[in-house]
């Protein structure tokens, strides 16, 4: 048997979904009323931060079973954010209060500073269909 290497990681996914995120977001600031895309990219946002928050467990463990454990719980503590604002979002969201919506985002991208995205990106837009999905999973 050959050994399987896994070429995606949790730390590429967190980047990829954090970058998808602040493209989002932006998008979403230029909207002049909420749409069905606006929909779409609070649903992708909400999606993309609670996978985040899922995927910090399989972050640390490593860590862990080397027994660096103020290391995997710095990281925790640094994340988990995500799982907080992703819930505070779905409130908002479910009451349709594009106010404190569009401050929970501002307050996202400020925790997103660091991660530079050009204008001219190859990923598309992440958020369509994700109004669907996100109504599946609830």
């Amino acid at each position: 048997m050959t050994r399987i290497i896994a070429t995606s990681t949790p730390g590429k996914e967190r980047a990829q979904l954090s970058k998808a995120i602040v493209i989002t977001i932006r998008e979403f600031m230029r909207q002049k009323e909420p749409g069905k895309s606006t929909h779409d990219m609070v649903a992708f946002i909400i999606l993309a931060l609670n996978e985040i928050a899922e995927g910090i467990d399989k972050s640390v463990a490593a860590w862990e079973k080397r027994g660096y454990w103020v290391k995997a719980d710095k990281y925790r503590m640094e994340w988990q954010w995500t799982g907080l604002i992703a819930e505070k979002l779905k409130k908002s969201f479910e009451r349709n209060d594009w106010g404190n919506i569009a401050s929970i985002l501002v307050e996202i991208m400020g925790q997103f500073e660091d991660i530079k995205v050009s204008d001219r990106h190859r990923m598309g837009k992440p958020w369509v269909g994700a109004h669907k999905i996100y109504k599946k999973s609830n």
